[in-house]
């Protein structure tokens, strides 16, 4: 049986390791957008020694290049894109203190290494569900890279938002 598990982000690491591969967790707090275009950016950033727009530390990413939004809402749709796009940014941003990751698919083994070794947890939100899952978010703000449109980071403001522990801080992996 999956339990069912509410947390606050960011996240400790008490929380992330009270949490198992299937667990169902409902997110509320900030968690952060990036996708792609970001994550090379903040590569590249810490490459020539500058500080990154965000702090990891704790905090959540969501692989995410949201729709525009329509009139009267916060966000377009919202759903997930492919992880293992990120995989060779994503060791560097886990040893800086990311503590979680949302996206669809699966991780390469040497993310899966710096996720035991960091204490994070990869999480997937459900691909095809992004009118669903953007009613989970209740603001949305730029905050970085805006030239890269939907792109850009975006600080999010989730209540209750729905994912499935796919990796653990131990390495069970769902895939």
């Amino acid at each position: 049986m999956n339990n069912e598990i509410h947390i606050k982000a960011p996240l400790s690491s008490l929380e992330t390791e009270s949490l198992n591969a299937g667990d169902y967790v409902y997110i509320t707090g900030k968690i952060y957008s990036a996708r792609d275009a970001a994550h090379k950016r903040m590569i590249e950033a810490l490459e020539q020694g500058e500080e990154l727009p965000i702090s990891l530390t704790d905090n959540v990413i969501y692989y995410l290049g949201p729709s525009p939004a329509r009139e009267g809402k916060v966000i377009g749709s919202a759903g997930p894109t492919t992880s293992s796009r990120m995989d060779k940014y994503t060791p560097t941003l886990l040893d800086l203190g990311l503590k979680g990751m949302i996206g669809k698919g699966k991780r390469s083994v040497e993310v899966i290494d710096s996720i035991k070794k960091n204490k994070a947890v990869y999480f997937a939100a459900v691909g095809g569900a992004g009118a669903l899952l953007s009613k989970k978010i209740k603001k949305s703000t730029v905050i970085a890279y805006d030239d890269l449109g939907t792109e850009a980071i975006r600080e999010l403001e989730v209540e209750d938002f729905p994912v499935i522990v796919v990796i653990d801080v131990r390495g069970n992996n769902l895939y």
